[in-house]
């Protein structure tokens, strides 16, 4: 199959609302790994461990940590279609103005809040605050503000790849294809050959989710392309492969957060069929514009939620009282209320000046 001009942008696509309403799902899966499905310092926050607290249902909160995987094949599909055909100081504009507003208000927001003498948690170090507003924290060896920020490193070395293989020489279906094919036998050697700087840059383990999601992005153009069905199969083999091996462990009559290697399965393929179907068109009805909200409220939410809920969960769990269900419902609420806040005060004001700042022309 022939390649278009490098610089060709597709048709203006409409919104696939349903991938935003799919980005909350994963959003709130995360949440409530984080207040009902782990131990650590959310123990601190109720009072005891979680288990307790939910006696039933943490043991499906307990899946919620695989909402991580789930976004990184959104990420795939989202970064592949937005670019494609778009200039690398273009693509990099875009990616920069959409992770950094909100990115470093919670970072702020985070830092200044645990550094209340009525909070419980220590606040990092001044000079570890710092190196965390250039999001590259975790290479440099601080410690995070942000529990989560992890994630971002990932997305962040995926975005590299993928503007230096992909954007920078021009995309196109041949080129994309070669990248997924390209990557996917890397990251297994890299695995192979235990090679910590190969695991770096490889990123082995979150590869497959990734160019999953860039080949379910390849069947949205075209469904009949069997080569791009043939990047979302292999993805999705190796991608459980990856996750039970990860997350599965022995039955431990004292341990917390077991989850089976079926229940792992699952939820991985849920993230691959959901977005598949969205690909397809098959959710083409859930177009309502509330999911547009929710997918913009997404990211905030992420950011938020760990440790500012930590926050919250105390002072009403512990502080007012409240029963574990009320509490944990009035959290997520008071933490998509705050992602709307840096929505609506941060990101819509500065999000557009930033984009159009970094891909001026000089």
């Amino acid at each position: 199959m022939p390649v278009g001009p490098a610089r060709t942008r597709p048709p203006r696509q409409d919104r696939l609302r349903a991938l935003d309403g799919l980005r909350l799902v994963a959003a709130l899966m995360v949440a409530a790994y984080h207040y009902g499905g782990r131990g650590g310092e959310v123990t601190e926050a109720w009072g005891s461990s979680p288990k307790r607290q939910f006696p039933t249902l943490h043991e499906f909160f307990a899946y919620g940590c695989l909402g991580v995987q789930v976004f990184f094949v959104i990420s795939g599909f989202v970064i592949c279609m937005s670019g494609w055909g778009r200039p690398l100081k273009s693509f990099f504009a875009s990616r920069a103005s959409r992770l950094l507003p909100a990115y470093w208000a919670a970072v702020i927001l985070v830092t200044a809040v645990f550094a209340l003498p009525v909070v419980a948690y220590e606040a990092v170090s001044p000079s570890d605050a710092l190196v965390n507003l250039t999001m590259l924290q975790q290479p440099l060896g601080a410690d995070r503000v942000l529990g989560v920020c992890w994630t971002l490193w990932a997305e962040v070395r995926f975005y590299a790849l993928f503007a230096l293989c992909v954007v920078l020489p021009g995309a196109g279906r041949q080129r994309v294809i070669m990248f997924c094919a390209g990557w996917t036998l890397a990251a297994v050697i890299a695995e192979a050959a235990n090679e910590p700087l190969l695991d770096l840059v490889l990123m082995p383990e979150y590869a497959p989710f990734f160019i999953g999601g860039i080949g379910l992005y390849l069947v949205h153009r075209d469904r009949r392309d069997a080569y791009a069905w043939g990047i979302v199969g292999v993805s999705w083999l190796i991608g459980q492969h990856y996750a039970v091996q990860e997350l599965w462990h022995a039955p431990d009559a004292g341990g917390f957060s077991y989850r089976s290697s079926l229940g792992i399965a699952a939820v991985v393929t849920f993230g691959f069929v959901a977005v598949a179907a969205i690909a397809l068109g098959r959710l083409h009805w859930a177009n309502w514009r509330r999911l547009t909200v929710a997918g913009a409220l997404t990211y905030p939410f992420y950011l938020v939620h760990e440790h500012l809920g930590w926050v919250v969960i105390h002072a009403l769990h512990r502080g007012l009282g409240l029963p574990s269900a009320v509490t944990f419902t009035l959290t997520v609420a008071a933490m998509l209320l705050l992602a709307w806040l840096l929505n609506r005060f941060v990101e819509k004001p500065l999000t557009p000046r930033l984009r159009t700042a970094l891909a001026k022309n000089r």
